[in-house]
């Protein structure tokens, strides 16, 4: 069975507020490793539209940068599946809308042969988490503290005890935690 992985950035205080961020190089080629693993990304419609916004203007145009440049290019060929309610159509290069609600889509992805499945959208990850469906947290904490923005682990219906599985610290003193929801 295919794994659901919550994958997502956030400031030590819990925030995943894109502008408060910074990925650099190491964060870059962190995420490429982690969608090489993987054949499908899950989005909501907010995420969905902030990502292909920007990152088919990088594979027109290379960046030089050569870490996000490959980011680019990897996450415009990976298989993308959007959970909207108002969006009619997507553009992007290998995406498609959901035809159905989240539980029912995500059980039947986990059922098929493939790679690791992704939820890299705050509000698909706390439903996903509503609805027990992820088997690993990979959350990237940054060294920065915002004070304010967008928070990470709102609304959560249930407590959800995890198991650490891992760490991975970078250079610039962000830590990605890797964990796994332990049985109730």
């Amino acid at each position: 069975m295919r794994k659901l992985i919550a994958a997502i950035n956030m400031t030590l205080d819990g925030f995943c507020d894109h502008t408060a961020l910074m990925a650099d190089d190491e964060i870059h080629q962190h995420y490429n490793e982690l969608l090489r693993n993987a054949d499908t990304l899950i989005y909501g419609r907010i995420t969905y539209q902030l990502m292909e916004s920007y990152w088919p203007t990088v594979v027109k145009n290379p960046t030089g940068n050569k870490p996000m440049d490959e980011f680019a290019v990897i996450i415009q060929d990976i298989s993308k599946i959007v959970f909207s309610h108002t969006l009619k159509n997507v553009e992007w290069k290998n995406t498609k809308l959901a035809k159905g609600g989240m539980k029912d889509e995500v059980l039947e992805l986990k059922q098929q042969p493939g790679k690791d499945i992704i939820v890299g959208s705050r509000s698909l990850i706390v439903a996903s988490m509503n609805l027990n469906l992820i088997d690993e947290f990979q959350l990237s904490v940054q060294p920065i503290i915002s004070g304010n923005g967008l928070p990470l682990l709102k609304n959560i219906n249930d407590r959800i005890n995890l198991k650490l599985l891992k760490t991975k610290t970078f250079s610039s003193g962000s830590i990605t935690l890797y964990y796994a929801p332990t049985k109730k």
